[in-house]
């Protein structure tokens, strides 16, 4: 059962609110996974509550037709909201995505952004949801949309989220 709590970030409760966010923005960036998207967090808030994050048209983003890859602009949404709902939710929760969908609008050939926002009314339902059953399914849209607010794509992200004892239960692993 080691390998779930090292989903956590319970290192990231040590640090300064402002460390805290410098250390989301590297960690993600610098990840050989995140950094092959080409997609950057340019931003972290301090409560770990809002990520933005760029995707530049370049050689490495570019497609077969000069738009952005759709690979690129798929994965550049991946891993976000789980970090963000674990950093709020605590230790106390198994967070992980658990499926997607992309739907393309118009061909990105600029720079595209992607804002994730977790606000405490989604934190109170969670929680009030969590309350009455110990597992759920969030599903978040995330669109990709270029400096004058065009939305390009849109992407479709589950999350679940469980209490970790019942999901040790559940699962066979006991606590």
């Amino acid at each position: 059962m080691a390998k779930i709590d090292i989903m956590k970030p319970a290192w990231l409760a040590k640090l300064s609110p402002t460390w805290r966010a410098r250390m989301v923005r590297l960690g993600f960036n610098f990840h050989p996974a995140f950094r092959s998207t080409g997609g950057r967090v340019t931003h972290v808030a301090n409560d770990l509550r809002h990520i933005r994050i760029r995707l530049p048209l370049n050689w490495k983003t570019k497609n077969i037709v000069g738009s952005l890859y759709g690979g690129s602009l798929f994965a550049i949404t991946d891993g976000a909201h789980p970090m963000m709902l674990m950093a709020a939710l605590g230790d106390g929760y198994i967070i992980w995505d658990k499926a997607a969908s992309i739907r393309y609008r118009k061909p990105g050939f600029s720079t595209l952004y992607a804002d994730f926002v977790l606000s405490d009314e989604e934190l109170a339902e969670i929680r009030a949801e969590l309350a009455k059953n110990p597992e759920l399914e969030r599903t978040y849209e995330v669109e990709l949309k270029d400096r004058q607010g065009t939305v390009h794509t849109v992407v479709e992200r589950t999350v679940y989220i469980a209490d970790k004892h019942y999901y040790r239960q559940k699962s066979g692993g006991g606590d």
